[in-house]
């Protein structure tokens, strides 16, 4: 699958629409095949471990449920939308459609959200919070995008935030191929034309309050940052009610000091690899041996578990520290040229590996993976 941004490179598109302003990029995947049919949607959406919700109108009312879904019987021909978050969490082919946007670091990626609408299905006019590549599949949608602006949102239903009415600046329908990029902040409205489905690869960032408060937690949970303020050159006070600018400066300064490159990249590699959505992982631990591992490696690829996120930073990396699922891991720093191997790429195969394989410790920590199910051998997931 290759991506074609309307003749623009990679580094031409970050430079001029990346959270600046929306585009439409037609034919950017050629021959586009869907991922899913509908049938494999609905019967994704039955399962209680997939988000899932349905979205549709009703005398003029707005409507959402949440999954899992036993039928589909009652929702009738016509206005009714199907959602399912996280479609590469339990859909392998899906990492080659995030590939293609992997100009993008990984640690910015939400998910692939899939949606099948029937002629006249939407969710209503809204504005996001993150940016989103809609590829569209099979059938025909019609977009209408806004400028930003101070639009009014209201709840069209409990789950379901709308914005008022709004001017298009993009009217458009897109075709099996296209693409509309939207950057946060624009309202946009979708509404289906005929019978179709679309991919969307979304990319977030957690908000400054939610990582302040999951920072707060971490704080706890790990005893850090109990030093208190020491002020042995305190000056004289002569108004007890008041904190001056230098103890305002002291208050400051023992909170910035704490959150050193350290403490930041030991938090954010443990909040950025936690999913929000569910694995598809193993109930209990497999039993996979170090000796079954290698011989495996002989006849196909590692996979990547999809939805699974790993990462490193350049500051840590080569002390051999790896972040994966919402947990730190620091290997031998022999090991450190297998972090970014691990990280940046979907599959391992032997040659790969190659330069690790004969290290004990390397491959003890690869089968505790394996027996994790964070990376698989297909064949072996087939029996």
């Amino acid at each position: 699958m290759q991506l074609d941004i309307n003749g623009l490179s990679p580094a031409a598109f970050l430079a001029q629409y990346w959270q600046k302003k929306p585009l439409v990029i037609r034919q950017g995947f050629k021959h586009f095949q869907d991922l899913v049919t509908p049938e494999e949607l609905a019967g994704l959406a039955m399962d209680e471990l997939v988000e899932s919700r349905r979205v549709y109108q009703q005398a003029g009312q707005w409507h959402a449920e949440f999954g899992p879904f036993d039928s589909y019987e009652t929702l009738g021909e016509r206005d009714w939308t199907l959602i399912v978050q996280a479609l590469n969490n339990w859909l392998p082919d899906a990492e080659a459609l995030i590939q293609c946007f992997d100009f993008i670091p990984r640690w910015r990626f939400d998910d692939v959200m899939v949606s099948y609408a029937t002629p006249g299905g939407g969710v209503g006019p809204h504005i996001d919070l993150y940016d989103v590549f809609i590829c569209q599949g099979s059938g025909r949608r019609r977009w209408r995008v806004g400028d930003r602006g101070p639009h009014r949102e209201f709840a069209a239903h409990p789950a379901l935030l709308h914005t008022e009415a709004f001017e298009p600046i993009i009217d458009v329908e897109l075709l099996p191929g296209d693409i509309l990029y939207i950057p946060p902040g624009f309202p946009h409205d979708g509404i289906t034309l005929e019978e179709s489905l679309s991919f969307s690869v979304g990319y977030r960032t957690a908000s400054a309050k939610d990582m302040v408060g999951a920072l707060a937690d971490h704080l706890a949970e790990h005893d850090l940052g109990a030093q208190q303020i020491e002020d042995p050159d305190r000056a004289l006070s002569t108004r007890s009610g008041c904190v001056d600018d230098r103890d305002l400066t002291r208050l400051r300064t023992q909170l910035t000091a704490m959150l050193n490159d350290e403490l930041v990249s030991e938090f954010s590699g443990r909040y950025l690899t936690q999913s929000k959505c569910a694995l598809d992982l193993p109930d209990e631990p497999l039993e996979i041996s170090s000796d079954e591992v290698l011989f495996w490696l002989d006849k196909q690829p590692l996979i990547r578990l999809g939805g699974l996120r790993c990462l490193y930073f350049d500051l840590t990396v080569a002390k051999g520290t790896v972040f994966i699922h919402g947990e730190r891991y620091q290997l031998p720093v022999a090991l450190a040229g297998l972090i970014p191997a691990l990280c940046d790429m979907s599959q391992l195969d032997k040659a790969t590996l190659a330069p690790w394989l004969t290290d004990a410790a390397a491959l003890t920590q690869l089968t505790e993976w394996v027996n994790l199910g964070y990376w698989y051998f297909e064949e072996l997931s087939e029996e």
